[in-house]
């Protein structure tokens, strides 16, 4: 693999226009690629290219209609990522609330490995994320004023402040090593079991990071396929040797899993927040059907129900 060599702006544009791609305006074009990286946004070219092996555009592909794509996926990720903070704070709050209650507020009294899980396999991680917690404390007690105050006035640190300067994948971690029986009284109010929320929240916190670093989101796909759930099944969504070809490691797997946590009425506003872009990107594109986005997405044509299905059968059937 060659090495990728430094472009000025006239020669990114140069590239593109080789490869066939369309720019009347090249002084707005070269605007653009200033501020948002001609690398980055390069990341969205292959849907609009002749073939996988084929570098040159399809006949037509203009740079707005690219750089459409990249601002479609910028609001999408931006409506992702506010949804996924208000989750990662019910999570934080609820499993703070559980485990003050039940073994204390003060660290000396909820950081007791006795507090969790006592199986073999997982002695090592209870040890280290206790250790991670406690760092946690030491390190961010004199950068927050929340923590320093509990610290400098009282002594200690209570779990539900601490857990505000605790990663999501922390707090996911938390989780996994805490006793069956509080992971229970914890799952049960998402009407989840255990190991589907101790699955879900990784995943939770991956796409958490890639929104905050602003990376391409839209077409991701995680390593692990999240299982089969009753929105897949009311959805229709066709199988491919007996696996169901979206919403497994998709995006539109973290749109279930979002389902699954959101509000009914917050999870709402989120689809019709996506609805909207979609059907903006949808205007903007020329050269590609919007099936072809909603595809890598995982996005089956009826995606908007999902929104009207609730976990009982009986109450879809009825809709």
């Amino acid at each position: 693999m060659g090495i990728k060599e430094f472009k000025n702006l006239e020669e990114q544009i140069m590239i593109m226009e080789y490869k066939g791609m369309e720019i009347p305006d090249k002084e707005y074009a070269k605007e653009i690629l200033l501020r948002e990286n001609y690398f980055f946004l390069n990341g969205y070219r292959h849907l609009f290219l002749k073939s996988t092996t084929e570098k040159h555009f399809l006949p037509g592909t203009t740079f707005d209609e690219m750089y459409s794509l990249f601002l479609f996926d910028r609001a999408f990720r931006n409506i992702i990522f506010k949804n996924l903070l208000v989750i990662e704070n019910n999570i934080k709050s609820i499993i703070s609330y559980q485990l003050s209650k039940k073994y204390g507020y003060k660290e000396h009294e909820y950081l007791k490995p006795k507090n969790f899980t006592t199986a073999p396999d997982k002695s090592r991680q209870v040890q280290d994320l206790i250790k991670k917690m406690k760092r946690q404390v030491r390190v961010n007690a004199p950068q927050h004023s929340a923590t320093s105050h509990y610290v400098n006035n009282y002594g200690y640190i209570p779990l539900w402040i601490l857990v505000k300067v605790l990663s999501f994948g922390i707090v996911g971690e938390l989780y996994s090593i805490l006793k069956k029986e509080d992971q229970k009284i914890i799952a049960d109010i998402y009407n989840l079991d255990i190991d589907t929320l101790t699955m879900y929240l990784p995943i939770l916190s991956n796409y958490r990071n890639l929104c905050a670093h602003e990376d391409i989101v839209f077409e991701n796909h995680t390593q692990r396929a999240i299982n089969d759930t009753i929105y897949h099944s009311m959805l229709g969504i066709n199988k491919m040797d007996g696996e169901y070809i979206y919403g497994k490691n998709d995006i539109f797997a973290l749109i279930i899993i979002m389902k699954e946590m959101l509000q009914d009425n917050e999870f709402k506003d989120m689809t019709l927040e996506i609805e909207h872009i979609i059907k903006n990107l949808e205007y903007n594109l020329k050269t590609i059907p919007i099936g072809k986005v909603l595809d890598r997405m995982g996005f089956p044509e009826n995606w908007q129900q999902i929104a009207n299905i609730t976990k009982k059968v009986e109450e879809w059937e009825e809709k």
